[in-house]
């Protein structure tokens, strides 16, 4: 099978298609035929192997799992022994390891089936993006009805599904992106839009009950001001990660929470198969689409991450395969 193959931490020019083996479904897996596979800002972390100390993790000097990529869609291969309620030919979407690949093995758990009316590429594009727009807005932020939001980044893959997720949970939503990208967060429910080249949010008086920092494109005394006395500040990520542990304005954010009455929160994303099935119902209710911004062939693996790195996204990246 064609696969990408990342020989090292980098530059994109470190991933090359290769031709592999095709892997086994082991007990518990499914061997999915990749139809489309969607790529996030995790999956640039990854190629660059910044910060340093997730290196720890994935491999010193080049990744242990050598075929990027986590977000699926496709339909099942074949199963392994133990797996039930899934058979070959099922159209499916989820999650695993090594999915940039003709063929992926992933656990039978990290799947189900696509949600009704999605096209492959747009069941790919309900991955690690709306997995952490719904832990931000549910969990961490903990939006409830009448709720006045800021969403900092909010035309990108993870801004794109906070809006909607938001305007479900009933917040009146406040959306900061760029002029060319209003249109966008407008068609997604915002209720506001604030052009960040022309208007600073942190400036203008105004002050939200939660905070979803995508970002964190100002400083976080600043972003507190935008704050009600009581509101919750949710760093969901940052726009330049330091090399080393890339964790400072977390760390800060921690460090400040004990001397302030505002809700400091910090998290890292989990996808479990219960949040799999609550974003599978939101689109399937047309709560929640996924918004594709770029589509690439798996032949162009490294022109899709060097879109991704330059940032300015309008939504998700998806690669067919």
């Amino acid at each position: 099978m064609r696969a990408v193959v990342q020989r090292a931490y980098g530059a994109p020019d470190v991933l090359e298609l290769r031709d592999v083996e095709v892997p086994p479904a082991r007990d518990g897996e499914v061997l999915v035929r990749v139809r489309a596979a969607g790529l996030n800002i995790g999956d640039w972390h990854l190629l660059r192997g910044i910060p340093y100390v997730m290196r720890i993790v994935f491999g010193l000097r080049r990744p242990r799992k050598r075929i990027p990529g986590m977000d699926l869609a496709g339909e099942v291969e074949a199963i392994g022994a133990g797996v039930t309620g899934l058979r070959p030919g099922d159209a499916v979407f989820g999650w695993g390891r090594g999915v940039f690949a003709e063929y992926a093995s992933v656990p039978a758990a990290n799947v189900m089936a696509t949600p009704s009316g999605l096209s492959f590429e747009e069941a790919a594009a309900v991955g690690d993006s709306a997995f952490t727009a719904l832990i931000a807005v549910r969990d961490q932020g903990r939006v409830a009805p009448g709720d006045a939001v800021l969403i900092n980044g909010a035309s990108g893959g993870v801004g794109t599904f906070a809006v909607q997720l938001a305007k479900t949970f009933g917040a009146e939503v406040t959306a900061v992106c760029s002029t060319g990208t209003a249109d966008l967060v407008t068609s997604l429910g915002a209720d506001h839009v604030i052009d960040y080249t022309r208007e600073d949010f942190t400036r203008n008086g105004r002050q939200y009950d939660v905070m979803l920092d995508l970002i964190g494109s100002h400083s976080l005394a600043a972003s507190r001001r935008a704050l009600t006395p009581r509101g919750a500040y949710v760093l969901v990520g940052v726009k330049d990660m330091g090399r080393w542990f890339g964790m400072a304005r977390q760390f800060k954010a921690l460090c400040t929470a004990p001397f302030v009455r505002q809700k400091m929160r910090v998290f890292v994303c989990k996808h479990t198969r219960a949040d799999l099935t609550v974003l599978k119902e939101l689109v399937e209710a047309g709560d929640v689409r996924p918004v594709i911004d770029q589509r690439y062939d798996l032949a162009q693996v490294r022109e899709a991450f060097a879109g991704l790195g330059r940032g300015h996204a309008r939504g998700n990246t998806v690669i067919t395969v």
